[in-house]
């Protein structure tokens, strides 16, 4: 990867982690000077991270600005379909290879360690938010699936709704954190039904909040022109 890649991909990694904080907010305008003197780097990078988010549908312009967007309603459905389409079933199938693999059963348990760290006390962690670990579980249990493909379709669909993550739903993080524990406890066990239960519970509940979140902004984000 050139030097250039890797700063816009630093750039990019380091506007979702301010979205998913909070910091930045749906309408809010991103502005390259600004937001690289945030990140400690040149417009550029920053540029390329902008347009990255655009083709994500995490930003859009709007005349000579770009602004973050807030994800209507209806996208949260369908991004949360698919994600019940694919999800609990990755999670049955990492239990079913877990139960034949210490290798993976240690990165569940150290995953579960991560999250127990972080739900115990958030600022005790400071190399991991809620939004990274958030992250890293959804795309291990993809991973331990053995489908790198679902992994990567995962990802995508999850970046798209990070701006839901605790700073905007902070009545979250509590919960999720236990359903995240519960979906990691079952796939160690070999427990492949639970598994699959316990990740189609937790992804309901977050698409259940978060459309909770946006009802009172539906006419704002019309008003913007997120459709």
């Amino acid at each position: 990867m050139s030097g250039a890649a890797s700063l816009a991909q630093r750039a990019h990694a380091g506007l979702l982690s301010m979205i998913a904080a909070g910091e930045l907010k749906p309408g809010d305008i991103l502005q390259e000077a600004p937001l690289g003197q945030r990140l400690d780097m040149s417009r550029t990078p920053v540029r390329e991270a902008l347009k990255r988010l655009e083709s994500e549908g995490l930003a859009h312009p709007q005349g000579r600005f770009t602004r973050l967007r807030m994800i209507p309603a209806a996208e949260v459905e369908e991004i949360f379909f698919l994600r019940l389409a694919l999800e609990p079933g990755c999670a049955l199938a990492a239990a079913r290879q877990v139960a034949a693999s210490p290798p993976a059963r240690a990165e569940v348990t150290a995953m579960a360690d991560r999250v127990t760290a972080l739900h115990g006390d958030p600022a005790a962690e400071p190399t991991d938010t809620p939004w990274q670990i958030d992250v890293a579980l959804h795309l291990l249990v993809a991973r331990l699936a053995g489908n790198r493909a679902t992994m990567r379709v995962v990802g995508d669909l999850h970046r798209r709704t990070s701006i839901f993550d605790h700073g905007l739903v902070p009545d979250r993080f509590a919960a999720a954190c236990a359903q995240h524990l519960h979906i990691l406890d079952a796939i160690a066990q070999g427990d492949a039904a639970g598994a699959e239960a316990a990740m189609r519970q937790h992804l309901s509940d977050a698409c259940a909040a978060i459309l909770a979140r946006i009802a009172p902004c539906a006419p704002d984000a019309r008003a913007e022109g997120t459709s």
